[in-house]
C-alpha cells in the first residue's frame, strides 16, 4: 500500500521540478543553438546553411535539433579541430553511403583548408572498411564538387 501513495508523490515531485528547471533548460537550448549557428558561420564562410534553412520552414524542430544537438553539442566539442571532424564526418557518411551529407561536409573541409588530395585519400581509405562501391560513388560526388568549385573559381574576378 505504501508504494501506492510513494509513486504519486515520486511522478508529482519531478513533475515539479521539471517545471522549476525550464527556464534552465530553454536557456540552455538557446545556448545551443547559438553555438550551432556559430559552428555554422565557421564553416560556411560566414553563411547560413542553406540546407538547414529550408529545413526550418517544414521542420523546425529537426532543424532546431540538428543545430542544437548536432552542431551545437556534439560539433562544439572540445578535443578536435574542425579539420579533423571534417575529415571525419566525410569519411563517416561516405562509408555509410550518405553522398549528399559526405557532399556538405567535404565542402566544409575545402573552406576550411582541407585539400582535394586529402579527401581523395579519405575516399581510398573508405574502400577498406566500406568497400569499393562505396567508395566509387563518394569519388563521383566529390568530382563533381571539385569540379563545381573550380569553375566557380575560374570564374570569380
Amino acid at each position: 500500500m505504501t508504494q501506492l501513495f510513494t509513486r504519486p508523490r515520486i511522478a508529482a515531485s519531478m513533475a515539479m521540478a521539471a517545471m522549476i528547471a525550464a527556464p534552465a533548460f530553454a536557456q540552455t537550448s538557446d545556448e545551443r543553438l547559438e553555438r550551432g549557428s556559430a559552428v555554422i558561420r565557421e564553416l560556411n564562410n560566414g553563411a547560413p546553411q542553406p540546407v538547414l534553412e529550408d529545413m526550418r520552414e517544414e521542420f523546425p524542430f529537426l532543424a532546431d535539433a540538428t543545430q542544437g544537438y548536432a552542431l551545437g553539442e556534439v560539433w562544439s566539442r572540445p578535443g578536435l579541430d574542425n579539420r579533423t571532424r571534417q575529415i571525419a564526418a566525410v569519411a563517416a557518411f561516405a562509408a555509410i553511403g550518405e553522398t549528399g551529407f559526405m557532399r556538405t561536409h567535404a565542402g566544409y573541409a575545402l573552406n576550411i583548408g582541407v585539400t582535394e588530395e586529402e579527401l581523395k585519400e579519405v575516399i581510398y581509405m573508405v574502400t577498406v572498411p566500406a568497400g569499393f562501391p562505396r567508395a566509387i560513388s563518394a569519388s563521383q560526388v566529390l568530382s563533381e564538387l571539385f569540379e563545381e568549385r573550380r569553375a566557380a573559381a575560374e570564374g570569380a574576378p
